[in-house]
């Protein structure tokens, strides 16, 4: 599929506090009636951020995450949450040109994966500019965006078919209000034993805890819960593997505890989710 078409009838929406009015690509730029534009990045992407959106002048994940994390992909480690999202998702009676959004789109794998499967309009939303950018340079056919999906989504009432969210943000609300009837949210979290011997490895413990009632309690108000299991799968991971992930998962000061794995060769790491399927009530 051509970028100039998959953009051309890609549902955002305006994110102008008050407006929300539909956005409509004009050459380089996105623009709305009201007037307000948001030119399109050199490498193909959108940045919809407000002031009052951000968290920092460096929000999200840093380059050097985004560069771990796509180390990881392109040596398949962790891909069995991506496979078998994608084969759920693919099972479903989606229109031809089914709306895919992806909250916290990373580098975007997921939804470039999944757009290898069947055509669809992909649409990938993150903090992290850093992120976006690269997604946008590898996957030039889908649409990538920085916005801050705590906040409005971009995207216009009932537009979308499927919103995902792996080991990502999640917003119940918006999710209800840019999703059409018929359409499903994939919530993807982590498994108390995911990670187990990393998150041993660097905290010195490796505590297990269960998140999906609680994600399941905060979808309640707006969605019914009509599907629900675990993908597992471990790897033994040699020492910079094991480094990448550690710059993947765990930022800021927790990286100096990488020294403890520095004399490790090999190690088994679990990579554990949980796969949440909701319908609008």
């Amino acid at each position: 599929m051509s970028d100039s078409l998959t953009k051309a009838r890609t549902p955002l929406a305006c994110s102008v506090r008050d407006c929300g009015l539909p956005l409509e690509r004009r050459d380089r730029a996105f623009v709305c009636p009201a007037g307000h534009s948001f030119d399109i990045a050199r490498s193909g992407y959108i940045n919809l951020l407000q002031p009052q959106d951000r968290r920092s002048t460096h929000a999200g994940d840093s380059r050097a995450a985004v560069e771990a994390r796509v180390a990881l992909e392109q040596a398949d480690i962790g891909r069995a949450v991506i496979d078998g999202v994608i084969e759920k998702i693919v099972a479903l009676d989606l229109p031809a040109d089914a709306v895919v959004v992806d909250l916290g789109s990373g580098s975007g794998e997921m939804l470039a994966s999944l757009s290898n499967r069947r055509a669809l309009c992909g649409i990938g939303i993150d903090l992290s500019a850093a992120a976006i950018e690269f997604a946008a340079r590898r996957f030039p056919a889908l649409t990538w965006v920085v916005a801050n999906a705590d906040r409005r989504l971009p995207l216009q009432d009932e537009s979308v078919d499927v919103v995902l969210s792996i080991h990502g943000r999640r917003n119940p609300a918006e999710a209800a209000r840019v999703l059409k009837a018929a359409g499903a949210v994939f919530v993807v979290l982590p498994a108390p034993d995911d990670l187990i011997e990393l998150r041993t490895l660097v905290q010195g413990q490796g505590v297990e805890r269960d998140r999906v009632e609680a994600v399941i309690d905060e979808h309640q108000p707006f969605f019914n819960v009509v599907e629900r299991g675990t993908v597992r799968d471990m790897r033994e991971l040699e020492h910079d593997a094991l480094l990448n992930l550690l710059q993947s998962t765990y930022r800021g000061a927790r990286l100096a505890s990488a020294a403890r794995i520095s004399a490790l060769e090999r190690t088994p790491v679990t990579f554990s989710s949980h796969i949440v399927v909701f319908r609008r009530r």
